[in-house]
């Protein structure tokens, strides 16, 4: 017997299977509408816990987002309280973008290796040595194991940062290593393999010297010789999942978080070869609970450098970790940017590099033609960007507020008004920012509203069109150059030429006019209500 449906589950069921699937159908008043569709999109997903007390190197991965998962069917999805958060003074506030949680959004979110325009840079310890880069992944002599790991995941060749760091990370006798390295390079992959090579499973448990063995008569020594340090639990558990992707025809190596969450008791004797965990945790386990030993450590992986400086005390923890290391261990250090602060702590951290530095070339603005267009409220600049969609031909648009009032909203408006809409605010966890950019990429709303948490590294094909209906400001009221860069960056990519419209208040032209300055580059006034005008605009 088919189920009943509810009221609510029977409006969204006709909205979906009715003849007009292409429109949102707004059937109730526009607020509890909008929380309805953005309850159905939305996807709300537990932590991973340990499924196994007794084993707890096990993490059950299947509550991670993943990118084709389907998003219909959520239940007790919490989202924001339109009515009561108007009033909130937070909703007034400009969303901080968090190093942490964006770098654990992109991780989501990518769907393949990103090929970009970087040239690499590698700056050797000792110039005179030989460089060395593969193109393939057999040239490496990899266990085959191992290659049969790098294959299932879809590597087919090296990427452009695999092809220089890879050699280095295999050479013997190990070699340390710092490299700038940007979400969607194959970067994590790449200190994968390194550690699952140091790895011998052949070696008895614990994997000791001559030395070693007569210690071990009196005491237990930890067999762990691999530890990377990640500044948050999720992106431990990222970086865990790629490795029990790449090793899964390992079947003697085997994984220990050292996370919140999962606790070990002291009677219990590490066996798991890998560690992966936050600074705090493992100092714990080394300093207090003796449960590892870290002079036994042959690969050091410290990844998103810039993140873990950027939280406080995590440099700290991270050095004292690094001085607990033998001079034997090999060291690699990651991180998507090199400001002067990130040298600083790398050059305490790692000894003796080799540097691998991405050239970034500058994102160009020239394939994006900007428009600016007065207004005088939120109304006038609404009504201006609905005769825009009346006159030109919209594949998807990126939509940026400065608040999350204005961003809600705008979202209200657009959808009472028919539009398929979806809003990403810093509200919102990571797992559902994630669950909205994927139905966005997949066509299943065409207009993306958000703040500045989209506001870089977000690539969608598809939009031909961004939109500031806030120009992006600090707290001075000065223009947020970089800000700007990244919203209007977010068109004109893969080749391809885009537009972009700032709505403004004519206090904020000065503003516009510094940006133009800044950019060297032509930001034209267009008439809203000059729909000939509109209809010329071309990409």
């Amino acid at each position: 017997m088919r189920k009943q449906l509810s009221p609510r589950q029977q409006r969204l069921h006709s909205t979906v299977q009715g003849p007009s699937k292409n429109r949102i159908q707004v059937t109730a008043p526009p607020v509890a509408s909008f929380r309805e569709e953005l309850e159905e999109a939305l996807n709300t997903h537990t932590r991973p816990t340990p499924v196994n007390r007794h084993f707890p190197g096990k993490i059950e991965f299947s509550n991670l987002i993943h990118p084709r998962k389907n998003l219909r069917g959520v239940k007790n999805t919490t989202i924001p309280n339109l009515d009561d958060s108007m009033n909130n003074t937070e909703e007034d506030e400009v969303d901080v973008v968090d190093l942490a949680s964006s770098s654990l959004l992109n991780k989501l979110i990518r769907q393949s290796l990103v090929e970009s325009s970087h040239r690499v840079e590698v700056l050797q310890k000792d110039p005179s040595s030989p460089l060395y880069s593969v193109k393939t992944f057999e040239e490496l002599r990899l266990k085959e194991e191992l290659l049969k790991g790098i294959y299932a995941m879809g590597f087919n060749r090296p990427s452009k940062i695999q092809e220089m760091a890879l050699p280095m990370m295999l050479a013997h006798p190990p070699q340390n290593l710092i490299a700038q390295s940007q979400s969607g390079t194959g970067k994590t992959a790449a200190f994968v393999l390194a550690m699952l090579s140091r790895v011998d499973t052949s070696e008895p448990f614990p994997q000791l010297n001559v030395l070693d063995e007569v210690a071990h008569l009196s005491e237990s020594v930890s067999s762990v010789k691999c530890l990377c340090l990640a500044p948050t639990y999720e992106l431990a558990l990222q970086t865990g999942r790629v490795v029990e992707q790449m090793g899964k025809f390992c079947v003697d190596v085997q994984v220990m978080y050292a996370i919140r969450g999962n606790p070990i008791p002291r009677s219990v004797d590490i066996t798991q070869q890998i560690i992966i965990g936050t600074p705090g945790t493992v100092l714990d386990w080394y300093f207090k609970r003796k449960l590892i030993d870290l002079s036994k450590i042959r690969v050091f992986v410290l990844d998103e450098a810039d993140v873990m400086i950027a939280t406080q005390g995590f440099s700290d923890q991270s050095i004292r970790i690094q001085r607990a290391l033998s001079s034997e261990c090999q060291m690699l250090l990651f991180s998507a940017t090199f400001e002067d602060s990130v040298w600083q702590f790398a050059g305490r951290i790692i000894p003796d590099p080799n540097v691998i530095k991405l050239r970034k070339e500058e994102l160009t603005l020239n394939n994006i033609r900007q428009y600016y267009v007065l207004c005088e409220s939120r109304k006038d600049k609404y009504q201006a960007l609905c005769n825009i969609y009346g006159g030109i031909t919209i594949g998807q648009a990126i939509i940026f507020c400065q608040t999350r009032r204005n961003a809600k909203w705008l979202t209200v408006e657009m959808m009472q008004d028919g539009h398929q809409v979806s809003l990403l605010s810093g509200e919102l966890t990571v797992d559902q920012r994630a669950s909205i950019i994927q139905r966005f990429r997949d066509g299943k709303e065409k207009v993306l509203i958000t703040t500045n948490v989209c506001a870089r590294g977000i690539d969608v094909k598809q939009v031909t069109i961004v939109v500031n209906f806030d120009l992006p400001v600090n707290q001075l009221e000065e223009p947020e150059y970089e800000t700007y860069l990244h919203r209007i960056g977010r068109t004109g990519r893969f080749g391809k030429k885009g537009l972009a419209f700032n709505m403004i208040e004519v206090d904020k032209l000065p503003l516009l006019m510094k940006i133009q300055d800044h950019f060297n580059s032509s930001i034209k006034q267009l008439n809203p209500e000059d729909m000939d005008e509109i209809e010329k605009i071309d990409y």
